[in-house]
């Protein structure tokens, strides 16, 4: 071997041993009640996935690919979808995980009798992947291709510590993670041709989109143990709408074509990108894996309606007609944007065809469960959301969006308090934010300046939301917590406001001192759009506009400083002082 064929990658592949992910300790998971992550294979995760509070990821993004690309299908394959809500509650709330009739003769031997379909080295039909796949030039990438945090090609994230040349040796473990993290959320743009790809042109292969969940705002609900996160994210579903997973589907060869999802499982394991792991041998004789070849896979076209994993957004149709319905199109998170800000989406029921949003399969019929006491109203249910945002034509990644929020049961039934009761406090946290932006507007135009651009640096409402967050939080998860009572839902909807008052004076205090003595004057401006119209913007007036609209957006909070200060009126005679708490008029 020359230096050029090295450096191109032209390896000869060791024979190294075989790495089946049934049995080999290449999923990490958390035991419940605390203690040392174990690493496990994927027959003993599901033995004992009731002693685990879940699994443990080097990437957050890596989970919902390890949830769809192997455990959710084995499971769905093995024992089947629940058919109803009442066999889903059943299998749900079932002590012990896995009955022993269901290891015994469903999951184990499913295992067993697949278990060479698990194989990620295997010559002829490895795991997630295709043999023998070759460029024309016989050229491999470094294995940093794969993954999503690495340098490589275009791909080269913010502060990264590595470049594209630094060798990124992964372990077997470390590339099935990424591997299937590839299949669910690879980057777009050119890929490399294969050889007998017969839809390669010079050599590569364009117009290939995202992997399919880049296209999502996933949405993942996560129980109290890794058996419960499992059940919760098996929708019902008749047999007839699951198809087969991808082990079962044969070989893949280098073709691809573009095609709608078979069933769920199809769907669930989506090979987006035909890859080719390169392995070799480290010093310990264990297989490692540090090169790999990735052409383009097949596309899913249409996005499936069976897609339980991501809320909905109806639109208008493109077409005007009194019968067209409105498009139905995946709802993605919004970058910097807390889960909780997004709850009319993940609380909105199932529609037909209205405009608004849709909350995912897999919430619908948990709130379903709930509602036939098959949960109970504080089950601690909590709700995870992924995204990917891409740039420069969603070749490269720019960021990762992962949250998790505590999501009382209750609130999803739309004729709920609670529901009512969280989206008002997150409409009530973005006014908020509104107002602050306001003051801050109507302070820099008093003393000379423009206000800043809503695009364009740091907005002070930006700031109160972050300052806000952990309180919303807190309120989820005291909601959640309190059940069917309505004396703490009240009591919730009171503290809340008073702390967000508090908050929300916090931040326009900095405002109010930071203004110049110029703002107290003033200046009177033109009105856009309004000819001979003139509007005044002094120090004084926008604290008091800010007052007035705090005291709109909060008025439990404005009813009980006004009862208070009438009680005390009562006994002692009107204050001159306001009272305690009460907004201060500048």
């Amino acid at each position: 071997m020359n230096l050029q064929q090295a450096k191109q990658g032209q390896l000869g592949v060791q024979r190294v041993p075989g790495y089946n992910l049934v049995d080999e300790p290449w999923l990490t998971v958390r035991p419940v009640g605390g203690g040392p992550p174990v690493k496990l294979g994927i027959a003993e995760v599901l033995a004992r996935a009731h002693q685990f509070e879940g699994l443990v990821v080097e990437f957050p993004t890596q989970l919902p690919a390890l949830l769809r690309q192997v455990l959710l299908p084995v499971v769905a394959d093995a024992t089947g979808a629940p058919r109803s809500l009442r066999e889903k509650g059943e299998r749900l709330t079932q002590e012990g995980g896995f009955t022993k009739d269901e290891l015994d003769e469903k999951l184990l031997p499913y295992l067993g009798e697949h278990h060479a379909s698990f194989d990620l080295f295997d010559p002829t039909a490895p795991f997630g992947q295709v043999a023998g796949l070759r460029t024309a030039k016989n050229e491999t990438k470094g294995a940093a291709a794969l993954v999503a945090t690495a340098a490589s090609g275009n791909n080269v994230p913010l502060f990264a510590s590595r470049t594209d040349a630094d060798p990124l040796d992964l372990t077997a473990a470390q590339a099935a993670h990424w591997l299937l993290h590839v299949h669910c959320w690879d980057t777009a743009a050119i890929k490399t041709g294969a050889v007998d790809d017969p839809q390669v042109k010079a050599g590569k292969t364009t117009g290939n989109p995202t992997g399919p969940l880049g296209q999502l705002g996933v949405i993942v609900p996560t129980g109290r143990t890794l058996y419960e996160t499992l059940l919760l994210n098996l929708p019902v579903t008749p047999p007839d709408n699951l198809g087969v997973p991808q082990w079962k589907r044969g070989p893949h060869g280098p073709g691809w074509k573009p095609r709608a999802a078979e069933g769920l499982l199809d769907l669930w394991t989506w090979q987006a990108r035909r890859i080719r792991l390169i392995p070799h041998r480290d010093e310990a004789g264990q297989p490692r894996v540090d090169r790999v070849v990735i052409s383009a896979g097949d596309r899913l076209v249409p996005m499936s309606e069976l897609e339980p994993h991501t809320a909905w957004t109806f639109t208008a149709p493109t077409k005007k007609s009194t019968s067209a319905l409105p498009e139905r199109r995946p709802r993605r998170h919004t970058q910097g944007k807390a889960a909780w800000r997004g709850l009319e989406a993940l609380l909105a029921p199932s529609r037909q065809s209205t405009d608004g949003f849709e909350t995912s399969i897999l919430l619908d019929q948990i709130s379903a469960l709930q509602e036939d006491d098959q949960l109970p109203a504080d089950y601690p249910l909590q709700v995870e959301t992924f995204g990917m945002v891409y740039g420069t034509q969603s070749a490269v990644v720019e960021d990762v969006i992962h949250d998790a929020i505590p999501l009382p049961l209750l609130a999803l039934h739309q004729d709920s308090g609670f529901h009512q009761l969280l989206l008002e406090v997150a409409e009530q946290a973005e006014r908020l934010a509104q107002a602050v932006n306001n003051l801050s507007a109507d302070l820099r135009r008093a003393a000379g300046a423009d206000p800043i651009p809503w695009d364009k640096g740091q907005r002070p409402g930006e700031l109160l939301l972050h300052a806000l967050d952990p309180l919303v939080r807190r309120l989820l998860a005291g909601v959640r917590d309190a059940g069917t009572n309505e004396e703490v839902l009240d009591q919730g909807r009171l503290a809340w406001e008073q702390v967000a008052h508090r908050q929300a004076w916090d931040m326009a205090d900095v405002l109010l001192l930071a203004a110049p003595a110029s703002a107290f004057g003033g200046r009177t401006l033109d009105q856009p759009g309004k000819a001979g119209k003139t509007q005044t913007y002094r120090l004084g007036t926008a604290g008091a506009n800010f007052r007035r609209q705090v005291s709109e957006i909060l008025p439990r909070h404005t009813d009980a400083v006004r009862q208070a200060a009438a009680a005390r009126a009562a006994e002692t005679g009107p204050a001159l002082d306001p009272a305690p708490g009460a907004d201060f008029d500048y």
